[in-house]
């Protein structure tokens, strides 16, 4: 008996969350439902891996793939199980759309060797969340394999290989819409993240985290297997010793929904916070100025006191005329002829208690940034708005990261705009307050577009979508072009806010002052926080219709969108404190009221198990306030 467990033994073994067998290693997540099974497949040594949850599969066997200086390391390999550590932790984060976080995961570091070589060159680390599996390679110490350094990188296509009829959600850049396809006969590839229905009923994202040194990775189909997709860098990456690639993340649910609802997975797999004092970084509502001149900024900033709003935005200064000495700075240029005191507009802000943006653009901040940071802190911004920024290359995510990072130490914070998409780099400086990479109003989308965002590009994290309220057409650069109109309605924008997360909220982009007349729903947005102590998913169907609730202290708020289609939806308040009583405040399209936006207004008494029918015509929304009612 004796001898027989001994020869058991050393066939399989049991360590810690790591089960192996032969060339096999199973890896589970501490709920143990999701499960990546490791195999080094004989004899060619090729390394592969597959992914299941609750027994159904997610990912068919797929081979994991890089290439350092020209050598592929995918094949003649051996693997060694070398380290593993468990995580249950709850951090805080300085705001989020939840108070708190949960990070809790099993992870395994696999050392990986080429053929017989005896140094070990590159190691495989693998982390099993209950919400998803992540992985990336990690590079150490010079050896014989890579020769000298700098380490170059020039291919990562691990594979994700999927059953028939799998269909993903397929964009091709960050600011273009989603397709729903088969993987099959894409027109390009896709940018991340990057989601997928399964033909058993699961979702899927594949997505990256902590991609701060390094080029972005966004996903193709492989030109030699069917149902199969690879990465796709944008360039090559030169890098010294020890350094790891961002992780690739394999988030799984049952529902979209759930997918949304762990989103915070991207958070987790990024670095705490490494700013110390973080008091000066404060979240809220945005709005810019519109007329390029001093009279039109300071109604601007009156509208910001009355309405509750944090900043004033100037969008349109031309920071590439920015000219300035070290003891007596000029005034920057504005497209505009009419008198635009910069001195002027920030005293006036700070005596009112506004905060001041600047637009910036990439060529100041490429050129300058190192003296405009201790200016702007001089003058008093609050932040900056990047514009035009280069994004994808290994040297522009670097230096987009060592800017943000710059400009925590001065204490100002930063919206980088256009193609830049989030992979967690806000938990560590979250200065960094959001980024747009989203197809927002500028770019007048339609319901479905909206509908489609929460479940695709806010899996990733925050976004600039710019809401509109008033003004229908973009007054500034539409040029008669009549498509250039907002194509859903006032109710809809008013919802948004709530449905899309955001730290810094643009409310009333192509809208003035002067729009305002007094509407009663604006009121919805003079007391709507932007960043929350809770978050729940309540229901929704990519492209086709969301339903989101968000708690501040006491009060709930519920922001709900249709697509182009009519619809009928049940919201339940299950959520609610069980022991009080509410009074909801619900604004929804309602074409009886007289006013030009045509926002009906309602209230009704509810607890947590009442239920609110409510009909939507295509591309309408509703948007719900719930405040405890007092002595309850």
């Amino acid at each position: 008996m004796k001898k027989i467990i001994t020869l058991i033994a050393l066939c399989q073994l049991i360590i810690g969350n790591v089960y192996s067998q032969n060339d096999k290693y199973q890896i589970k997540s501490p709920d143990k439902r999701l499960v990546m099974e490791l195999e080094l497949e004989q004899p060619q040594g090729r390394l592969a891996y597959t992914v299941n949850f609750k027994g159904k599969p997610v990912l068919l066997k797929s081979k994991f793939s890089i290439t350092c200086n020209n050598k592929a390391w995918e094949s003649k390999l051996s693997i060694k199980l070398a380290a593993q550590r468990s995580q249950d932790t709850i951090w805080k984060p300085v705001y989020g759309e939840r108070a708190l976080v949960t990070d809790k995961y099993n992870e395994t570091t696999f050392d990986l060797r080429k053929e017989d070589d005896k140094e070990i060159a590159i190691s495989l680390t693998v982390r099993a969340y209950d919400q998803g599996m992540a992985f990336r390679y990690n590079f150490t110490e010079t050896s014989k394999i890579y020769g000298l350094p700098p380490f170059q990188i020039t291919d990562e296509t691990t594979e994700f290989v999927f059953e028939e009829n799998t269909k993903a959600w397929h964009t091709l850049r960050a600011q273009t819409l989603h397709t729903l396809l088969p993987l099959k006969n894409w027109p390009s590839e896709s940018d991340r993240p990057l989601v997928l229905q399964l033909s058993n009923g699961l979702y899927t994202a594949l997505m990256e985290a902590q991609m701060t040194n390094y080029a972005r990775t966004k996903f193709k189909l492989s030109p030699e297997k069917s149902n199969t997709i690879v990465g796709s860098m944008y360039g090559y990456v030169d890098e010294l010793p020890p350094f790891s690639t961002p992780w690739r993340v394999i988030m799984v649910a049952n529902d979209p929904g759930e997918l949304l609802q762990n989103n915070d997975l991207v958070l987790n797999l990024n670095k705490p916070c490494e700013i110390g004092n973080t008091a000066w970084i404060r979240p809220g509502k945005a709005m810019r100025e519109l007329s390029l001149s001093t009279e039109g900024a300071k109604k601007t900033i009156d509208f910001c006191v009355k309405h509750h709003i944090q900043y004033l935005d100037l969008t349109f200064w031309n920071g590439d005329d920015l000219t300035y000495n070290a003891t007596k700075p000029d005034i920057p240029k504005w497209r505009s002829t009419k008198p635009y005191d910069m001195f002027e507009i920030i005293r006036y802000a700070k005596a009112n208690g506004v905060g001041v943006w600047l637009y910036v653009n990439q060529r100041p901040l490429t050129l300058q940034l190192d003296s405009l940071l201790p200016l702007y802190q001089k003058w008093g911004i609050s932040g900056i708005k990047f514009g035009f920024v280069h994004v994808g290359s290994h040297r522009w995510t670097v230096w987009l990261h060592e800017a943000i990072q710059k400009c925590a130490k001065y204490e100002i914070m930063a919206d980088v705009h256009d193609e830049y998409r989030p992979t967690g780099f806000s938990r560590t400086y979250p200065n960094l307050l959001t980024q747009e990479g989203v197809r927002g109003n500028e770019e007048y989308p339609d319901a479905d577009n909206n509908a489609t965002l929460p479940f695709t590009r806010y899996l990733a994290g925050p976004a600039d979508y710019t809401f509109c309220y008033y003004s229908r057409r973009d007054l500034i650069g539409s040029g008669g072009n009549t498509n250039r109109y907002i194509k859903t309605t006032s109710a809809h924008q008013l919802a948004l806010p709530l449905v899309y997360y955001s730290p810094l909220q643009y409310l009333f982009w192509y809208d003035i002052p002067g729009s305002y007349r007094g509407e009663p729903e604006i009121e919805l947005w003079d007391y709507m926080p932007t960043v929350w102590d809770d978050t729940k998913v309540l229901q929704g169907e990519i492209g086709k219709y969301v339903s989101i609730a968000r708690k501040s202290k006491e009060n709930w708020f519920i922001g709900t969108i249709t697509n182009t289609e009519a619809r009928e939806m049940e919201l339940s308040f299950s959520f609610l404190n069980k022991n009080k009583q509410y009074e909801a405040t619900i604004y929804a399209d309602d074409e009886s009221v007289a006013t030009r936006t045509h926002v009906g207004i309602s209230k009704l008494k509810i607890d947590w198990k009442s239920k609110l029918k409510i009909s939507l015509n295509p591309s309408v929304g509703q948007a719900v306030w719930i405040k405890p009612i007092a002595g309850n």
